[in-house]
């Protein structure tokens, strides 16, 4: 619900949610969520599977309930199924859907006719890199490709909030790279993006900022590059000097570099290493993964 003055209205925030909740029986797959995201950002959720991820991201598309909490996506409470706001949003979800005989196009162009303003069909087809298959029946694509229609039936109607739920599992290398390519395009358009990967390079490549989330709780939220203080964490300068590898941790490695130019001249083989995205994730989330795939057995 928004009120007046709540950032969500007056335009700073796309999605505002506090104390989000959402249990299936014993299990809290949702446990008290606050979470914001900024109008024209991406924002990216990573958590281990199980870790309330995709129900999170549902409730707000209003494709499920939540049992408490105050959710508001673009002004509207998703949980009222609004027509004009499912106008306003894109979603890519999981799970392709049956398309059944139509063609690429066909689909397309089916779609676009549930939207005020969408893109050209062929634009689109083109964005997501399936040009050549544009007549080919949804039933014959690979998996992959199927994917790629999934992303294009999202961004068909210019939504100002896209949602996208593993968008590019089954993609190839080069297929990755240009849908990386498309958010940043529809970013740079003023399209809000909430992203969930199991991709840490995914999210660390397009993502303003990233949220942590394990047992239905969000751990974090920050830039990737200082997610759980990895911007300031110690970092560990390497080099061969005499013919040995040697290494030194420290949180000041400009200063240990300019040291070791003035002794060594030329310092061979020089590295300056910071914990990864991955090393953060994995230490904020800890032992979560191991108990959440016991929880779900």
């Amino acid at each position: 619900m928004t009120t007046p003055g709540d950032p969500a209205r007056d335009g700073g925030l796309a999605v505002r949610v506090r104390g989000l909740r959402k249990a299936y029986g014993d299990t809290h797959a949702v446990d008290g969520v606050d979470l914001d995201v900024r109008r024209g950002e991406v924002f990216a959720l990573l958590g281990p599977n199980g870790a309330g991820k995709t129900t999170t991201v549902e409730i707000l598309e209003g494709y499920r309930h939540r049992d408490a909490g105050d959710v508001d996506v673009l002004g509207h409470d998703p949980g009222r199924n609004e027509a004009r706001f499912r106008a306003r949003i894109g979603i890519v979800l999981q799970e392709a859907s049956d398309l059944a005989d139509l063609s690429v196009h066909e689909t397309l162009v089916h779609f676009a006719g549930y939207f005020p303003r969408p893109r050209d069909p062929d634009e689109v087809i083109a964005a997501i890199g399936l040009t050549e298959k544009s007549h080919a029946r949804a039933s014959t694509l690979s998996g992959g490709q199927r994917r790629r229609l999934d992303v294009g039936l999202g961004i068909i109607g210019r939504p100002e909030v896209l949602f996208l739920d593993e968008p590019t599992t089954g993609f190839d290398p080069e297929a990755r790279r240009r849908f990386w390519d498309l958010v940043r395009s529809l970013q740079a358009e003023g399209t809000t993006i909430l992203l969930t990967t199991h991709y840490l390079d995914e999210a660390e490549a397009l993502a303003d900022r990233v949220g942590v989330i394990s047992r239905g709780r969000l751990l974090e939220v920050g830039g990737p590059e200082s997610l759980g203080g990895r911007s300031s964490a110690e970092a560990v300068v390497s080099w061969l000097e005499d013919g040995t590898t040697r290494t030194e941790r420290t949180r000041e490695p400009t200063a240990y570099v300019v040291a070791l130019a003035e002794r060594l001249g030329e310092v061979p083989e020089l590295t300056v290493t910071r914990p990864s995205l991955e090393d953060v994730y994995l230490r904020l989330i800890g032992d979560d993964v191991a108990e959440i795939a016991e929880a779900h057995a």
